[in-house]
């Protein structure tokens, strides 16, 4: 079971590049980052982490800039985004971004994809919170049409894009799907709690769930896995990923039971003397 992390990485912490080097000189597998472009001050919708909601919330580097550094200064480490919020980006820009940043780490990173809490931030993007899923399905699919490796174009209920030569094209091969067309891109993680409609979008357009601390796998797993079988998918099943856990000895060992394939282990959004501490207590578990 491969040991990652995941930081708010912002411009009062530790950074990108420090991290990156700690953490693979370490061993561990990989960075993932969050993503806020903003949250508002008016705020109406009560943070799913408790009140009030830290600081670092709203201090945030963007992911995609901040993983190009650590991906320029490592070889092995795994680079990822947990999560990104595709309702609040144009799609043909972050399908770019996307692709590039996998392209030029060759091969490492891994698109954690969610749909996000703060319904204030969603709607300063113009998303209406109600088909918020539906539109980063959509959106999902506009990015695989201009993945794949022949132009072809999409239309789909919120987004449409011509067929079309971008370049480059993320590293990961085709993965494939009973009597449908290869899913196109890098490596897949959906975000978000457990239920059929999540469990349905895995199942269609990704390569596994990334559940925030992991609470409730036991029960929840059994059903993703009937969802994999029903959408006809192949392999063996859908990667499991918890993500900001907090780790001891009988919470990796029970993951590891449940089929788990990796864990993001969660880093305090501190200054460089602190987070090194954290990944220096951490390594036990590598």
């Amino acid at each position: 079971m491969r040991i990652a992390t995941t930081i708010f990485l912002t411009d009062e912490t530790i950074s990108p590049v420090r991290l990156a080097r700690e953490l693979e000189q370490r061993g561990f597998s990989g960075l993932y980052l969050p993503e806020h472009t903003h949250i508002p001050v008016s705020r109406e919708t009560p943070a799913p982490m408790g009140e009030p909601l830290s600081r670092e919330y709203g201090r945030s580097l963007d992911p995609f800039v901040a993983l190009g550094q650590a991906a320029a200064v490592t070889e092995r480490l795994a680079l990822g985004t947990g999560i990104t919020l595709v309702a609040e980006h144009d799609p043909i820009v972050l399908a770019k971004q996307v692709a590039t940043l996998d392209f030029l780490s060759g091969g490492r990173f891994t698109f954690g994809v969610g749909y996000g809490w703060n319904v204030e931030e969603a709607a300063d993007h113009g998303v209406r919170w109600a088909t918020r899923r539906n539109l980063v399905r959509d959106r999902m699919a506009l990015m695989r049409a201009l993945w794949a490796e022949e132009p072809r174009s999409y239309e789909g209920e919120f987004e449409s894009v011509r067929a079309s030569y971008a370049h480059p094209k993320p590293l990961t091969a085709p993965r494939g799907r009973a009597g449908a067309e290869p899913l196109t891109g890098p490596r897949t993680l959906i975000g978000g709690a457990a239920g059929p409609k999540l469990f349905a979008h895995i199942a269609e357009y990704a390569d596994g769930w990334m559940p925030l601390g992991g609470s409730g796998l036991t029960r929840s797993l059994p059903a993703l896995r009937q969802a994999w079988r029903d959408a006809g998918r192949e392999g063996e099943g859908p990667e499991i990923v918890p993500c900001g856990v907090v780790p001891s000895e009988g919470k990796l060992a029970h993951y590891q039971d449940l089929g788990v394939s990796e864990v993001i282990l969660d880093l305090p959004s501190a200054g460089e003397a602190e987070v090194v501490r954290a990944l220096d207590e951490f390594a036990q578990y590598l």
